[in-house]
């Protein structure tokens, strides 16, 4: 419970991880609804090398197909022959056991509007209308109408990807948790811990303060509108490792624009220290990249893929460093 109080005010940066295999036809069932039958390739891997030491690093995407199954003999073959597992960078915070009981009488309503607000008072009329009509689409509770936009944005959002058949669960990342303990690979973690002085102060905080999350919440209801049949498109183009189609297929950033909304909070940004926080985690990433590379002939590694097409991103500044990136053909 308190871990998952903690992943609600904090700004993850870590993500389910996807694999591939070979290329099956995908079938839609009914209108908005994906089904794939048979095993799909994923996007192969990128290879980051100096000299004989490579660093492989695997591409996830998400949300992708339900129905989609996967093996990548590719991946188990990079997997048996590493020595070093570089996990996803992380952020999270500690709040320390008595800390944790201090908090527990503020997550009461901590997704709620301050002073008992509801949606329709908290956002334009025009954005709200679009909402009802997604609403009742999907199925979303009446519930939803008292939270803040950015958790009724999140509360339609996974209602939308479970109308639409898409998930976003890390079943294959489990089974790369598994090859990866099968194959005795020592793991590097790339996580930076936020320590909160004052939990109980900070969630009381944020329950009463300000958020500008109006973007993240338009920006919701946006992709659901228009852009299911481009989630498709790209889930596709991601399954068989398609990324000139991925590279075409541009949408509203839903993540970034949901991210900023929860930094926007005054506490937040000040209890949990979150400026500057991404800096951190992307140093530590490439501090354990260089060290992987200079102390093992193997690593294997997981990246969000949009991540790894950022130009201001890890992979760039690892070129920067001297190190040769190669994109997977």
């Amino acid at each position: 419970m308190l871990r998952k109080t903690c992943i609600a005010l904090c700004l993850l940066l870590s993500a389910p991880a996807w694999a591939q295999t070979e290329a099956a036809p995908a079938v839609v069932d009914k209108p908005g609804t994906v089904l794939v039958v048979g095993q799909r390739p994923g996007p192969g891997m990128w290879k980051i090398s100096k000299g004989d030491h490579v660093l492989w690093v695997f591409a996830t995407y998400s949300p992708l197909p339900v129905k989609m199954q996967w093996r990548s003999q590719q991946v188990e073959a990079i997997i048996s022959q590493s020595q070093l597992y570089l996990s996803p960078p992380t952020l999270g915070a500690s709040v320390g056991l008595w800390g944790g009981l201090k908090m527990l009488p503020h997550m009461v309503g901590m997704r709620k509007n301050p002073g008992g607000a509801m949606l329709r008072d908290v956002v334009p009329p025009e954005v709200y209308a679009r909402w009802r009509v997604l609403k009742a689409k999907y199925g979303v509770s009446d519930d939803a109408e008292s939270e803040r936009p950015v958790f009724a944005a999140e509360t339609l959002y996974r209602a939308g990807l479970q109308h639409a058949g898409f998930a976003t669960g890390d079943e294959v990342a489990t089974a790369i948790q598994a090859l990866l303990t099968k194959n005795n690979v020592k793991v590097m973690n790339s996580h930076v811990q936020l320590d909160v002085p004052n939990p109980g102060k900070t969630l009381k905080e944020f329950k009463q303060g300000s958020m500008d999350d109006a973007a993240c919440f338009k920006t919701t209801i946006e992709r659901l509108e228009i852009d299911i049949d481009v989630m498709r498109q790209r889930a596709n183009a991601w399954s068989k490792g398609d990324l000139g189609e991925i590279r075409k297929l541009s949408f509203a950033d839903r993540e970034a624009a949901c991210q900023s909304a929860m930094a926007s909070s005054p506490a937040l940004r000040d209890g949990l220290g979150l400026e500057g926080a991404e800096k951190r985690v992307r140093k530590l990433w490439l501090e354990a990249a260089e060290h992987a590379l200079a102390t093992h002939t193997t690593s294997f590694a997981m990246l969000k893929l949009s991540n790894i097409l950022r130009t201001d991103y890890v992979m760039t500044d690892l070129q920067a460093r001297g190190y040769t990136v190669q994109a997977p053909d």
